[in-house]
């Protein structure tokens, strides 16, 4: 069965984006871009909220960008064909390799895990992900640390008051002093 995982960035103290709406403290240097490079072609599916979704059109385009770097341009050639379902009660059409997710979030979940293939699920989107956790349907939590504290804005992890164990998978600390956590909730089969 096909894992699902959630992968995002978070300030030290927990947030996924400031109290301003402000997430430019993200900007990944080489090696923590080259990470996401490595981890998107792990990925068959991606899930997305329609600000995640609306954040993430910008690479349908940028390939035009002759100014482009090598790594820029492999992220553009992995992502931009990558299915993607978007959750979304606003949008009416969705571009590029994206369509409208037709059920709830656990029905999408089933439908995918049950499709043949061995790549991930990944759930992107802070609204998205904190309903795919409270609702128990992550396989895999990996955090993206950066050193920095926010004060408050959207947390990584919903505050649903729901224990969940996790198991440490992997750690690694970037040149840049950004630290990755890969955790699997615990229990969890791995893929």
């Amino acid at each position: 069965m096909r894992s699902v995982t959630c992968s995002m960035s978070v300030s030290l103290d927990g947030y996924i984006v400031g109290p301003d709406g402000d997430f430019d403290w993200t900007a990944p240097g080489d090696d923590v871009f080259g990470h996401w490079i490595d981890e998107i072609r792990q990925v068959d599916v991606h899930l997305l909220g329609r600000r995640l979704y609306e954040t993430m059109l910008y690479w349908e385009t940028a390939g035009q960008d002759p100014s482009l770097d090598d790594s820029t341009r492999e992220w553009i050639s992995l992502w931009n064909p990558l299915p993607k379902v978007v959750f979304s009660t606003t949008l009416s059409e969705v571009r590029g390799h994206a369509r409208l997710a037709s059920g709830s979030l656990a029905e999408e979940i089933e439908r995918l895990r049950a499709e043949p293939g061995q790549g991930e699920i990944a759930i992107g989107g802070a609204t998205l992900a904190a309903e795919a956790a409270a609702s128990g349907l992550i396989d895999e939590y990996r955090v993206m640390v950066y050193p920095v504290l926010v004060g408050g804005g959207i947390p990584f992890f919903p505050r649903d008051e729901r224990r969940v164990d996790l198991q440490l998978v992997e750690t690694r600390t970037f040149s840049s002093r950004v630290v990755h956590l890969r955790y699997r909730v615990a229990g969890r089969a791995a893929p």
